[in-house]
Protein backbone atom coordinates (compact mmCIF):
# COMPACT_ATOMS: atom_id res chain seq x y z
CA UNK A 1 0.00 0.00 0.00
CA UNK A 2 3.10 2.41 0.32
CA UNK A 3 4.46 1.60 -2.83
CA UNK A 4 1.04 2.38 -4.35
CA UNK A 5 0.94 5.89 -2.61
CA UNK A 6 4.04 6.58 -3.68
CA UNK A 7 3.31 5.98 -7.19
CA UNK A 8 0.70 7.43 -7.01
CA UNK A 9 1.92 10.88 -5.13
CA UNK A 10 5.45 11.15 -6.49
CA UNK A 11 5.48 13.25 -9.86
CA UNK A 12 7.46 11.72 -12.88
CA UNK A 13 9.08 13.83 -15.82
CA UNK A 14 7.10 13.55 -18.70
CA UNK A 15 9.96 13.25 -20.89
CA UNK A 16 10.90 10.20 -18.88
CA UNK A 17 7.97 8.23 -19.32
CA UNK A 18 7.35 9.11 -22.83
CA UNK A 19 10.84 7.57 -23.52
CA UNK A 20 11.38 4.88 -21.35
CA UNK A 21 8.21 3.77 -20.39
CA UNK A 22 5.32 5.02 -23.37
CA UNK A 23 7.94 4.40 -26.58
CA UNK A 24 10.51 1.61 -24.75
CA UNK A 25 8.66 -0.42 -22.42
CA UNK A 26 5.22 -0.22 -23.34
CA UNK A 27 4.61 -1.08 -27.48
CA UNK A 28 6.15 -4.63 -26.63
CA UNK A 29 3.82 -5.12 -23.56
CA UNK A 30 0.57 -4.33 -25.61
CA UNK A 31 1.92 -6.46 -28.30
CA UNK A 32 2.39 -8.95 -26.50
CA UNK A 33 -0.88 -9.16 -24.13
CA UNK A 34 -3.62 -7.52 -27.14
CA UNK A 35 -1.89 -10.48 -29.32
CA UNK A 36 -2.60 -13.14 -27.06
CA UNK A 37 -6.04 -11.75 -25.53
CA UNK A 38 -7.47 -11.41 -29.51
CA UNK A 39 -6.53 -15.53 -29.33
CA UNK A 40 -10.00 -15.76 -27.24
CA UNK A 41 -13.70 -14.73 -27.98
CA UNK A 42 -14.49 -13.51 -24.63
CA UNK A 43 -13.64 -10.18 -22.68
CA UNK A 44 -10.93 -11.75 -20.08
CA UNK A 45 -11.26 -8.64 -17.98
CA UNK A 46 -14.19 -10.51 -16.93
CA UNK A 47 -12.68 -13.32 -15.61
CA UNK A 48 -10.59 -11.04 -13.62
CA UNK A 49 -13.65 -9.42 -11.99
CA UNK A 50 -15.28 -13.03 -11.10
CA UNK A 51 -11.54 -13.97 -9.85
CA UNK A 52 -11.60 -10.71 -7.61
CA UNK A 53 -15.12 -11.15 -6.41
CA UNK A 54 -14.30 -14.61 -5.24
CA UNK A 55 -11.31 -13.81 -3.45
CA UNK A 56 -13.30 -11.25 -1.64
CA UNK A 57 -15.85 -13.62 -0.77
CA UNK A 58 -12.79 -16.59 0.64
CA UNK A 59 -11.57 -13.76 2.53
CA UNK A 60 -14.60 -12.42 3.77
CA UNK A 61 -15.52 -15.65 5.14
CA UNK A 62 -12.27 -16.26 6.74
CA UNK A 63 -12.54 -13.38 8.32
CA UNK A 64 -16.36 -14.46 9.88
CA UNK A 65 -14.36 -17.29 11.39
CA UNK A 66 -12.10 -14.66 12.91
CA UNK A 67 -14.86 -12.87 14.56
CA UNK A 68 -16.14 -16.02 16.91
CA UNK A 69 -12.65 -16.36 18.15
CA UNK A 70 -10.90 -12.56 18.19
CA UNK A 71 -14.07 -9.96 17.85
CA UNK A 72 -15.48 -7.87 14.83
CA UNK A 73 -12.82 -5.61 15.21
CA UNK A 74 -10.28 -7.90 14.76
CA UNK A 75 -11.81 -9.43 12.03
CA UNK A 76 -13.38 -5.72 10.10
CA UNK A 77 -9.22 -5.16 10.43
CA UNK A 78 -8.11 -7.72 8.38
CA UNK A 79 -10.86 -7.70 5.97
CA UNK A 80 -9.66 -3.60 5.82
CA UNK A 81 -6.51 -4.39 5.12
CA UNK A 82 -7.11 -6.83 2.65
CA UNK A 83 -9.02 -5.32 0.36
CA UNK A 84 -6.28 -2.11 0.92
CA UNK A 85 -3.72 -4.26 0.10
CA UNK A 86 -5.57 -5.98 -2.93
CA UNK A 87 -6.70 -2.49 -4.17
CA UNK A 88 -2.64 -1.93 -3.76
CA UNK A 89 -1.88 -4.28 -6.21
CA UNK A 90 -4.22 -3.68 -8.88
CA UNK A 91 -3.13 -0.08 -8.81
CA UNK A 92 0.46 -1.05 -9.45
CA UNK A 93 -0.72 -3.50 -12.14
CA UNK A 94 -2.59 -1.08 -14.04
CA UNK A 95 0.16 1.67 -13.92
CA UNK A 96 2.46 -0.88 -14.57
CA UNK A 97 0.56 -2.65 -18.23
CA UNK A 98 -1.01 0.87 -19.28
CA UNK A 99 -2.05 3.59 -16.41
CA UNK A 100 1.63 5.66 -17.13
CA UNK A 101 0.62 6.77 -20.55
CA UNK A 102 -1.41 8.91 -18.87
CA UNK A 103 2.16 10.72 -17.86
CA UNK A 104 3.77 10.92 -21.03
CA UNK A 105 4.27 14.26 -22.97
CA UNK A 106 1.26 15.30 -24.68
CA UNK A 107 0.39 15.05 -28.42
CA UNK A 108 0.74 18.88 -29.21
CA UNK A 109 4.29 18.61 -28.29
CA UNK A 110 5.25 16.52 -31.49
CA UNK A 111 2.65 18.83 -33.64
CA UNK A 112 2.77 22.25 -34.86
CA UNK A 113 -0.02 23.40 -32.97
CA UNK A 114 -0.75 26.64 -32.39
CA UNK A 115 -3.13 28.07 -29.50
CA UNK A 116 -3.86 31.49 -31.85
CA UNK A 117 -5.86 29.22 -34.28
CA UNK A 118 -8.48 27.82 -31.99
CA UNK A 119 -11.12 30.54 -32.38
CA UNK A 120 -14.98 30.72 -32.41
CA UNK A 121 -14.04 31.88 -36.16
CA UNK A 122 -11.96 29.07 -36.96
CA UNK A 123 -14.33 26.53 -35.49
CA UNK A 124 -17.33 27.31 -37.47
CA UNK A 125 -15.56 27.30 -40.74
CA UNK A 126 -14.63 23.48 -39.64
CA UNK A 127 -18.39 23.14 -38.80
CA UNK A 128 -19.09 23.89 -42.05
CA UNK A 129 -16.12 21.56 -43.75
CA UNK A 130 -17.83 18.88 -41.41
CA UNK A 131 -21.11 19.40 -42.75
CA UNK A 132 -19.85 19.18 -46.33
CA UNK A 133 -18.07 15.73 -45.41
CA UNK A 134 -20.83 14.26 -43.51
CA UNK A 135 -23.01 14.97 -46.36
CA UNK A 136 -20.33 13.74 -49.10
CA UNK A 137 -19.56 10.64 -47.11
CA UNK A 138 -23.10 9.17 -46.20
CA UNK A 139 -23.76 9.12 -50.02
CA UNK A 140 -20.46 6.91 -50.81
CA UNK A 141 -21.16 5.01 -47.87
CA UNK A 142 -24.48 4.05 -48.07
CA UNK A 143 -23.96 2.80 -51.54
CA UNK A 144 -22.26 -0.30 -49.83
CA UNK A 145 -23.52 -2.91 -47.52
CA UNK A 146 -23.74 -2.19 -44.25
CA UNK A 147 -21.17 -4.89 -43.43
CA UNK A 148 -18.92 -2.15 -45.26
CA UNK A 149 -19.03 -0.68 -41.52
CA UNK A 150 -17.65 -3.89 -39.64
CA UNK A 151 -14.82 -4.21 -41.97
CA UNK A 152 -12.07 -4.62 -39.57
CA UNK A 153 -8.86 -5.17 -41.86
CA UNK A 154 -9.76 -2.02 -43.60
CA UNK A 155 -9.91 0.02 -40.64
CA UNK A 156 -6.68 -1.73 -38.77
CA UNK A 157 -4.93 -0.43 -42.67
CA UNK A 158 -5.88 3.18 -41.80
CA UNK A 159 -5.34 2.95 -38.21
CA UNK A 160 -1.60 1.63 -39.05
CA UNK A 161 -1.56 4.55 -41.83
CA UNK A 162 -2.96 7.11 -39.15
CA UNK A 163 0.01 6.03 -36.22
CA UNK A 164 2.54 6.47 -39.28
CA UNK A 165 1.10 9.98 -39.52
CA UNK A 166 1.98 10.93 -35.88
CA UNK A 167 5.63 9.28 -36.28
CA UNK A 168 4.27 6.47 -33.88
CA UNK A 169 7.87 4.45 -33.30
CA UNK A 170 5.98 0.70 -32.89
CA UNK A 171 2.64 0.74 -34.38
CA UNK A 172 0.03 -0.84 -31.61
CA UNK A 173 -1.77 -4.02 -32.02
CA UNK A 174 -5.61 -3.31 -32.65
CA UNK A 175 -7.77 -5.18 -30.43
CA UNK A 176 -10.60 -7.31 -31.01
CA UNK A 177 -13.46 -6.33 -30.46
CA UNK A 178 -15.33 -8.29 -27.79
CA UNK A 179 -18.78 -7.74 -25.36
CA UNK A 180 -18.11 -8.11 -21.66
CA UNK A 181 -20.57 -9.87 -19.25
CA UNK A 182 -21.36 -5.94 -17.69
CA UNK A 183 -22.36 -4.63 -21.10
CA UNK A 184 -25.53 -4.43 -19.50
CA UNK A 185 -23.54 -1.25 -17.51
CA UNK A 186 -22.28 -0.30 -20.93
CA UNK A 187 -25.84 0.16 -22.37
CA UNK A 188 -27.54 1.97 -19.18
CA UNK A 189 -24.22 4.13 -18.36
CA UNK A 190 -24.45 5.18 -22.14
CA UNK A 191 -20.55 3.94 -22.49
CA UNK A 192 -19.55 2.86 -26.30
CA UNK A 193 -16.28 1.19 -25.86
CA UNK A 194 -13.67 0.87 -23.65
CA UNK A 195 -9.67 -0.37 -23.02
CA UNK A 196 -8.99 -3.10 -20.58
CA UNK A 197 -6.00 -1.48 -19.14
CA UNK A 198 -5.07 -5.27 -17.22
CA UNK A 199 -4.96 -7.38 -20.53
CA UNK A 200 -5.25 -4.51 -23.01
CA UNK A 201 -8.23 -5.84 -24.77
CA UNK A 202 -10.96 -3.97 -26.66
CA UNK A 203 -14.70 -3.92 -25.51
CA UNK A 204 -17.56 -2.54 -27.57
CA UNK A 205 -21.38 -2.16 -26.08
CA UNK A 206 -23.80 -4.30 -27.81
CA UNK A 207 -25.50 -1.33 -28.79
CA UNK A 208 -23.43 0.75 -31.05
CA UNK A 209 -24.67 1.41 -33.81
CA UNK A 210 -23.00 0.37 -37.32
CA UNK A 211 -22.14 3.48 -38.42
CA UNK A 212 -20.80 4.35 -34.93
CA UNK A 213 -18.70 1.19 -34.90
CA UNK A 214 -15.70 2.39 -36.63
CA UNK A 215 -15.45 5.31 -34.65
CA UNK A 216 -15.67 3.44 -31.26
CA UNK A 217 -13.11 1.12 -32.50
CA UNK A 218 -10.55 3.51 -33.58
CA UNK A 219 -11.04 5.19 -30.20
CA UNK A 220 -10.01 2.59 -28.13
CA UNK A 221 -7.26 1.19 -30.33
CA UNK A 222 -5.52 4.75 -29.98
CA UNK A 223 -5.93 3.99 -25.99
CA UNK A 224 -3.95 0.64 -26.92
CA UNK A 225 -1.46 2.63 -28.87
CA UNK A 226 -0.85 4.34 -25.39
CA UNK A 227 -2.79 7.88 -26.00
CA UNK A 228 -4.77 7.51 -22.36
CA UNK A 229 -5.69 11.06 -22.71
CA UNK A 230 -9.70 10.92 -24.20
CA UNK A 231 -8.89 14.11 -26.51
CA UNK A 232 -5.81 12.52 -27.95
CA UNK A 233 -7.63 9.38 -28.20
CA UNK A 234 -10.11 11.06 -30.79
CA UNK A 235 -7.66 12.57 -32.20
CA UNK A 236 -5.92 9.88 -33.59
CA UNK A 237 -9.42 7.87 -33.91
CA UNK A 238 -10.79 10.46 -36.18
CA UNK A 239 -7.54 10.67 -38.26
CA UNK A 240 -7.83 6.77 -38.59
CA UNK A 241 -11.15 7.43 -39.93
CA UNK A 242 -11.09 9.79 -42.89
CA UNK A 243 -8.04 8.35 -43.81
CA UNK A 244 -10.03 4.86 -44.33
CA UNK A 245 -12.73 3.54 -46.35
CA UNK A 246 -16.01 5.51 -47.24
CA UNK A 247 -17.76 3.78 -44.25
CA UNK A 248 -14.91 4.68 -41.74
CA UNK A 249 -15.04 8.46 -43.12
CA UNK A 250 -18.72 8.57 -42.46
CA UNK A 251 -18.14 7.71 -39.17
CA UNK A 252 -15.41 10.09 -37.87
CA UNK A 253 -17.02 12.95 -39.46
CA UNK A 254 -20.22 12.26 -38.02
CA UNK A 255 -18.33 11.98 -34.80
CA UNK A 256 -16.53 15.40 -35.45
CA UNK A 257 -20.08 16.97 -36.37
CA UNK A 258 -21.15 16.55 -32.96
CA UNK A 259 -18.05 17.44 -31.02
CA UNK A 260 -17.57 20.72 -33.31
CA UNK A 261 -21.18 22.15 -32.94
CA UNK A 262 -21.30 21.61 -29.35
CA UNK A 263 -18.77 24.13 -29.22
CA UNK A 264 -20.88 26.92 -31.21
CA UNK A 265 -23.81 28.91 -30.38
CA UNK A 266 -27.52 27.49 -30.76
CA UNK A 267 -28.40 29.58 -33.34
CA UNK A 268 -25.21 28.54 -35.18
CA UNK A 269 -26.11 25.13 -34.62
CA UNK A 270 -29.29 25.45 -35.50
CA UNK A 271 -27.81 26.73 -38.58
CA UNK A 272 -25.52 24.60 -39.11
CA UNK A 273 -27.55 21.54 -38.59
CA UNK A 274 -29.82 22.87 -41.61
CA UNK A 275 -27.27 22.21 -44.02
CA UNK A 276 -27.31 18.27 -43.22
CA UNK A 277 -28.89 15.95 -45.76
CA UNK A 278 -31.56 13.69 -44.36
CA UNK A 279 -30.14 10.78 -44.46
CA UNK A 280 -27.22 12.00 -41.96
CA UNK A 281 -30.03 13.58 -40.17
CA UNK A 282 -31.94 10.20 -39.65
CA UNK A 283 -28.53 8.59 -38.16
CA UNK A 284 -28.14 11.24 -35.94
CA UNK A 285 -31.76 10.57 -34.78
CA UNK A 286 -31.19 7.44 -34.46
CA UNK A 287 -27.96 7.88 -32.14
CA UNK A 288 -30.63 9.90 -30.18
CA UNK A 289 -33.03 7.70 -29.49
CA UNK A 290 -30.98 4.48 -28.82
CA UNK A 291 -29.65 6.91 -25.95
CA UNK A 292 -33.31 7.03 -24.82
CA UNK A 293 -33.96 3.85 -24.98
CA UNK A 294 -31.33 2.34 -23.14
CA UNK A 295 -29.57 4.80 -20.60
CA UNK A 296 -30.76 5.37 -17.12
CA UNK A 297 -29.64 8.70 -16.57
CA UNK A 298 -29.20 7.92 -12.41
CA UNK A 299 -26.69 5.36 -13.50
CA UNK A 300 -25.12 7.43 -15.72
CA UNK A 301 -24.29 10.49 -14.41
CA UNK A 302 -23.13 8.32 -11.17
CA UNK A 303 -20.66 6.25 -13.81
CA UNK A 304 -19.60 9.61 -15.19
CA UNK A 305 -18.95 11.54 -12.25
CA UNK A 306 -16.74 8.52 -11.02
CA UNK A 307 -14.93 8.48 -14.55
CA UNK A 308 -14.48 12.30 -14.12
CA UNK A 309 -12.95 11.55 -10.87
CA UNK A 310 -10.71 8.64 -11.87
CA UNK A 311 -9.36 11.21 -15.21
CA UNK A 312 -8.40 13.82 -12.96
CA UNK A 313 -6.89 11.25 -10.46
CA UNK A 314 -4.49 10.18 -13.50
CA UNK A 315 -3.52 14.02 -13.83
CA UNK A 316 -6.39 14.61 -16.95
CA UNK A 317 -7.51 17.80 -14.79
CA UNK A 318 -10.33 19.08 -17.15
CA UNK A 319 -11.94 15.12 -16.41
CA UNK A 320 -14.62 14.35 -18.78
CA UNK A 321 -14.43 17.63 -21.11
CA UNK A 322 -11.61 16.06 -21.83
CA UNK A 323 -13.79 14.30 -24.59
CA UNK A 324 -14.55 17.53 -26.62
CA UNK A 325 -10.83 18.68 -26.14
CA UNK A 326 -10.45 16.90 -29.39
CA UNK A 327 -11.84 20.30 -31.36
CA UNK A 328 -8.87 22.01 -29.62
CA UNK A 329 -6.81 19.65 -30.92
CA UNK A 330 -7.81 19.70 -34.21
CA UNK A 331 -7.96 23.42 -34.87
CA UNK A 332 -4.31 24.39 -33.53
CA UNK A 333 -2.79 22.03 -36.00
CA UNK A 334 -1.69 22.36 -39.10
CA UNK A 335 -3.02 19.98 -42.09
CA UNK A 336 -1.57 19.72 -45.27
CA UNK A 337 -2.39 17.60 -48.12
CA UNK A 338 -6.18 16.99 -46.89
CA UNK A 339 -6.02 15.97 -43.54
CA UNK A 340 -2.38 14.80 -42.65
CA UNK A 341 -0.97 16.20 -39.64
CA UNK A 342 1.81 18.14 -39.80
CA UNK A 343 4.79 17.45 -37.03
CA UNK A 344 7.45 19.79 -35.37
CA UNK A 345 10.75 18.89 -36.73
Amino acid sequence: MVAAAVAALVPLPAGAVERWYSTLLYPPLQSVLTGASNLVPFALLDVLIIAALVLIAMGAARDIAVRRRKGWFYALWLLATRLGALAAMVYLLFLLVWGLNYRREPLESRLRFDESRVATAAARQLALKTVEAVNRAYLASHRQPERAFTAEQGLEDAFLRAEGALNVSRPARPGRPKRSLVDFYFRWAGVSGMTDPFFLETLVASDVLPFERPMVLAHEWSHLAGFADESEANFLGWLTCVSGSDAAAYSGWLFLYNEVTATLHREERTEIARRLDPGPRDDLRASAERAQRNVKPAIANAGWRAYDTYLKANRIESGTANYEEVVRLILGTEFENGWQPQLRK
